[in-house]
């Protein structure tokens, strides 16, 4: 069985979900309603927080760009419906990062991109920049030690 969907879930999870479905298909076939987490859970003989996990495992994800409600002007995509837990602790945080940043080198703040925002090994960084790979981790670690101490 291949795995197709843009999130890697494990053949024992899908397996498990695949046989969930099936089971609840079979109960809601005989009993005429929907089964409940509980009652698939007892068939087949594993914990109500495992059947969870496999279900939601197996849905396929959706874009923060999705359309949600469109009324002819405004369109509600899915990102206008998720909720931010951020405090306004959380958003002066993220400016004194910002800050820090901003107080770093050109080559310092092109190699922690590089690293940290495009997900490079410092092998690939040295290569672009040009510089050896021991450079890049001196150069990185004494970039992130500049942003804690700011």
């Amino acid at each position: 069985m291949r795995d197709y969907n843009p999130i890697r879930v494990s053949r024992s999870l899908r397996d498990t979900a695949y046989h969930a479905m099936q089971i609840k298909e079979r109960i809601q076939n005989t009993l005429g309603r929907d089964a409940t987490i509980e009652e698939i859970a007892k068939e087949m003989e594993i914990e109500p927080v495992n059947v969870i996990i496999a279900l939601e495992a197996i849905v396929e994800p959706i874009s923060l760009y999705e359309p949600v409600y469109s009324d002819g002007g405004d369109t509600i995509y899915v990102m206008d419906q998720v909720g931010s837990s951020e405090s306004d602790e959380d958003w002066l945080y993220e400016i004194a990062i910002k800050e820090a940043i901003n107080n770093l080198s050109d080559r310092e703040k092109q190699i922690l991109n590089l690293r940290f925002m495009q997900g490079k090994t410092q092998m690939e960084v040295a290569q672009e920049v040009g510089i050896s790979q021991a450079q890049v981790s001196r150069l990185e670690k004494g970039a992130i030690k500049k942003v804690k101490e700011f």
